[in-house]
């Protein structure tokens, strides 16, 4: 049945007939403007199979003078990391997890260098890895002292021998190997710097061949004007003091200084003049894997912080040319050990490998 044709029905007609009409009109005038606007900067476009060159027939052969399976050996500290709430004797230590952690993040794996070992296990341990760190601790004297000391005789002689070995020392190691190389054990002066996130001041605007060489420029400024990093020390040097010392200034460069709570300023990063061996007073590591304290910086700046060092450490690793025996290398690595959690217990450790 047909609508009668009266005025009102009429209009209604009409109004449908321009809907239609205005339609294609709208939509051919919607196509011209997308058409001829600009590209959005924020729209990724995904390659076509058409960009690609043609598949290779193998992958490119990894350069034969790196290693790409290097191992780091950690030297354990005394105690078990919770001031004897977990384990107690006089043999007892124990590697923070946070460091291993650390190490395996840019691809390396860890073998610990148990401290109360005889020396010519540690010193077997030694030709098993591809580095060693020094971790933070308290420990400045006595048995520790020296086979610290010894391992790091070891890690001059390596390098003086043509085998690049690098080595990295954080607080207490940076602190003893300040003690070490000025053949002074009364150097460190005393700061307030513990449980602080800090800024670092760069010595200088060359970077090149440090620890900060890859760091993105955005980065290496929000270093000097954000507290990326965390100090959690009560002895360091002063710039002034390392510089009167002729055998800490001919062995190191001093790249970036810190400012303890008592606007008293601290060398807070070095480099060796001729070894691939840097020290930190700051706590690389905790950025990223450590939890127990609130001050420890965890943004997303921070963490890339963490990222950058560890991956420069392994990068240097990379070039050792000790190729051990795999089979001796699986029985010593640390994944024979446990860790255990003592986030609950400890000394603002999340988790730590307890040996002895």
């Amino acid at each position: 049945m047909f609508p009668s044709n009266t005025p009102s029905s009429t209009s209604h007609l009409h109004s449908n007939l321009w809907f239609f009409l205005w339609i294609p009109l709208i939509t051919s005038s919607l196509s011209q403007q997308l058409t001829s606007a600009e590209p959005n900067n924020n729209i990724i476009m995904l390659p076509t199979s058409s960009d690609y060159l043609p598949a290779p027939k193998s992958c490119p052969v990894p350069d034969p003078d790196l290693n790409f399976r290097p191992v780091i050996g950690i030297v354990s500290h005394p105690g078990d990391g919770a001031s004897g709430r977990l384990k107690n004797g006089t043999n007892v230590s124990y590697i923070a997890a946070s460091y291993v952690k650390f190490v395996e993040s840019a691809g390396a794996r860890v073998i610990p260098l148990v401290y109360t070992d005889p020396i010519d296990v540690i010193f077997k341990k030694l030709e098993l890895v591809n580095g060693v760190l020094f971790t933070g601790g308290w420990a400045k004297n006595g048995t520790y002292f020296e086979v610290v000391q010894q391992i790091f005789k070891k890690v001059l002689e390596k390098n003086d021998a043509g085998k690049f070995f690098p080595c990295y020392a954080i607080c207490l190691g940076f602190e003893l190997l300040t003690m070490i190389v000025s053949k002074d054990n009364n150097i460190l002066e005393n700061f307030s710097a513990s449980y602080q996130a800090s800024t670092l001041q760069f010595v200088d605007n060359n970077v090149s061949g440090t620890v900060f060489q890859r760091f993105p420029p955005e980065l290496l400024r929000k270093l000097s004007t954000d507290c990326l990093v965390m100090q959690n020390h009560k002895f360091a040097i002063s710039p002034k003091t390392l510089q009167a010392n002729h055998l800490l200034s001919s062995f190191f460069d001093v790249i970036t200084t810190s400012t303890d709570s008592d606007n008293k300023v601290y060398v807070s990063t070095v480099q060796a003049h001729q070894y691939p061996i840097t020290g930190f007073q700051w706590h690389p590591e905790k950025n990223a894997f450590e939890w127990g304290y609130p001050m420890i910086p965890h943004s997303e700046d921070a963490i890339q912080v963490t990222q950058h060092v560890a991956n420069f450490f392994i990068s240097e690793a990379r070039r050792s040319p000790n190729r051990p025996p795999v089979p001796d290398v699986l029985n010593n690595l640390i994944y024979n050990y446990s860790p255990t959690y003592c986030g609950k217990k400890g000394n603002g450790y999340d988790e730590v490998y307890i040996f002895g």
